[in-house]
């Protein structure tokens, strides 16, 4: 029977190292995957400077152009505020128009015996009055039907109607308004001899006009002309007489 014999092997340690190191898997060193990590050129480096810079000189643009609006407006504002008080100053100021009694007129003076013991003398006579509107503003007046009524004695001795119209800017009408004077009311306070020899008479008279000043379409104002006057007439020889003295106080509301 055979003997198996074991034949010891001296040990290699260079050997075996060799050995394990081939059998030893060669592992790569890791590389940075271009679809994860794509590797940045020179021309994107440069872009992404150009964006970093960008960003700050947009901003500042933006800055300006808000700046600029905000002063645009402000400059707009006061502007438009000193139109306003120019406007309010000059065009929309409104300023009273003038009415004048001129003068007033007795015309066809005609007088003869009463009927009456009450009315000794009978008077008959033609009263005209001269009226100016002076409108100093640079927007017409228009002025509706106006009236004026005449007082002697405390009573009504005449009403004078004066048709609508219209002033022109600082401009001046004169209107003539005539009436037949109230017989009745005025004989019991004439007699002959004052006819012959001249008398002063006083008359009072009331004007009133309402109208309205349009600036431009926009700016309307509503006014309403008083007149009161005083007026004294020299009536004598029977013969047209005009007043010697004429005082008027306007109101205007």
């Amino acid at each position: 029977m055979a003997t198996a014999t074991a034949t010891a092997v001296p040990y290699n340690a260079a050997a075996a190292a060799a050995a394990a190191g081939k059998e030893e898997t060669t592992r790569p060193i890791a590389v940075a995957s271009p679809t994860v990590h794509p590797a940045a050129t020179g021309d994107e480096e440069e872009a992404a400077t150009a964006t970093r810079r960008w960003r700050p000189t947009q901003y500042l643009r933006k800055r300006r152009c808000l700046l600029w609006c905000c002063g645009c407006c402000a400059t707009s504002v006061v502007l438009l505020g000193i139109t306003v008080l120019v406007l309010a100053l000059t065009v929309f100021r409104v300023k009273d128009p003038v009415l004048t009694m001129n003068g007033v007129t007795l015309e066809g003076v005609d007088g003869g015996p009463g009927s009456t013991p009450e009315h000794p003398v009978s008077v008959n006579a033609t009263l005209s009055a001269d009226i100016s509107i002076k409108n100093p503003n640079v927007a017409s007046f228009a002025f509706g039907r106006s009236e004026t009524d005449f007082y002697y004695g405390g009573e009504t001795v005449g009403v004078a109607y004066a048709p609508r119209g219209e002033v022109g800017a600082d401009r001046t009408v004169r209107m003539n308004v005539t009436l037949d004077v109230l017989a009745d009311r005025v004989s019991p306070s004439v007699n002959a001899t004052d006819l012959i020899f001249g008398k002063e008479y006083n008359l009072t008279s009331y004007t009133e006009i309402a109208g309205r000043i349009s600036v431009l379409g926009i700016y309307k104002r509503d006014l309403d002309i008083k007149m009161n006057c005083s007026i004294t007439l020299e009536v004598g020889a029977f013969t047209t007489v005009q007043s010697k003295a004429t005082d008027c106080v306007a109101n205007v509301s």
